[in-house]
């Protein structure tokens, strides 16, 4: 993925967050908000719900990116 969804640490250190909300999605995707969540609904992108927030865990999205080639 091209752009960086890294995070800084307290200790300066960049981390990859376990898991990205829509709009880091669509950053990684380079895809517009309703694109996402057409994936989510209809092509199977997998996604965590807590409550109402959605989020994507970028080892899943590795993942699903993987099986679609």
């Amino acid at each position: 993925m091209a752009v960086s969804t890294r995070v800084k640490d307290a200790g300066d250190v960049s981390v990859q967050p376990l898991l990205l909300t829509i709009p880091q999605v669509m950053q990684c995707l380079g895809l517009g908000k309703n694109k996402v969540y057409e994936l989510i609904q209809k092509e199977g992108l997998p996604v965590k719900r807590f409550g109402r927030a959605v989020r994507v865990s970028y080892v899943d999205l590795q993942n699903w990116l993987a099986l679609r080639d």
